[in-house]
């Protein structure tokens, strides 16, 4: 079992391991943070079926929330907990391994190529916390690590195993063009907590709820995030983020928004303090297009309506209130 992100050292892992005859199946994790189909497609099941592969998709949701407010090997630039992360999936893989029979896993890891998860003594550290001590086989470096099981019983031949280290993706495009693979995606990371700016409104998050779901990370991938106190505001900045916004409506949230004119749909979270309805309503008149010092602003709660009518925010104040610092 081989786990599949649809990148190219994965793909190219799993065409090392298929061309040694060995029957592969692939696992896909998907965690709330995942950028894995930025093309619109999904790149592990584009790889699978290229490659006449079972694709088996498994997902983050809440246990994951759970290792990522307190990482045992920390964070790395943002809030990417990459260690722990790594050992989550390997439990996850080393589970679904037993129920389809797999004899070993394998992965897309090149030694040296990420900073905080990919250097010798990270790999040791996964490979023990996941309770696979010996037992994941990694291609594309195989040659720099110690044998595995699977090299030592035979299963796999080591000599067709490679040598790749360090951070540039020179070999693998090379091995890519040799082995006839040319679509995959840009190397760049697909992940958003490695994005400091995100990672910046998912402490604050973390910082003011004790108990985060899926929905409340979903709402952190839209709009503008302002903070005032225990109230959370987010301004869509286009008509899509509008229609996302309004697809999280559950009779408990505040929406606002300037009527007959372009506005934006602003989300109110937390109880509605006066003060909290008052400076969302003028940053949803800050970032209309309604001319004039009032403006009307219209919001809603569940069956509960109503109008104010307001300035616009300055920005010295909307500084004050954007959420930009961990």
């Amino acid at each position: 079992m081989g786990l599949l992100s649809g990148g190219l050292d994965s793909t190219l892992a799993v065409k090392l391991i298929l061309d040694q005859g060995i029957d592969v199946a692939a696992l896909n994790f998907r965690s709330p943070f995942c950028q894995c189909n930025r093309r619109g497609r999904c790149e592990a099941s584009e790889v699978a079926a290229k490659f006449g592969v079972p694709l088996h998709m498994v997902v983050g949701g809440n246990d994951y929330l759970r290792m990522l407010r307190n990482p045992k090997h920390g964070y790395g630039s943002g809030m990417n907990p990459c260690i722990d992360c790594r050992i989550f999936m390997l439990r996850k893989a080393k589970s679904f391994a037993r129920k389809v029979g797999a004899k070993f896993l394998f992965t897309g890891e090149v030694l040296g190529e990420r900073p905080m998860s990919q250097h010798r003594k990270a790999l040791e550290t996964i490979q023990k916390e996941s309770g696979l001590e010996g037992k994941i086989l990694r291609p594309l470096s195989a040659k720099l690590l110690p044998p595995t099981e699977a090299e030592l019983k035979g299963w796999v031949n080591r000599e067709k195993l490679l040598d790749i280290k360090g951070r540039s993706r020179k070999p693998q495009i090379a091995l890519a063009k040799s082995l006839g693979i040319f679509d995959y995606p840009c190397p760049a990371g697909g992940c958003l907590l490695t994005d400091k700016e995100f990672a910046i409104k998912l402490r604050d998050l973390f910082n003011h709820c004790r108990r985060v779901r899926l929905r409340e990370i979903a709402l952190l991938k839209v709009g503008r995030h302002f903070r005032l106190g225990e109230n959370k505001i987010i301004v869509g900045r286009d008509e899509a983020e509008n229609k996302t916004l309004l697809s999280f409506d559950d009779g408990k949230l505040t929406y606002l928004e300037v009527p007959n004119c372009g506005s934006p749909m602003t989300v109110l979270q937390g109880r509605p303090s006066k003060k909290a309805l008052l400076a969302a309503a003028r940053l949803t008149a800050r970032y209309s297009d309604a001319k004039g010092e009032q403006v009307p602003v219209s919001y809603r709660r569940g069956a509960v309506s109503g109008a104010l009518t307001v300035e616009k925010m300055p920005q010295e104040e909307i500084s004050t209130l954007r959420i930009s610092k961990i």
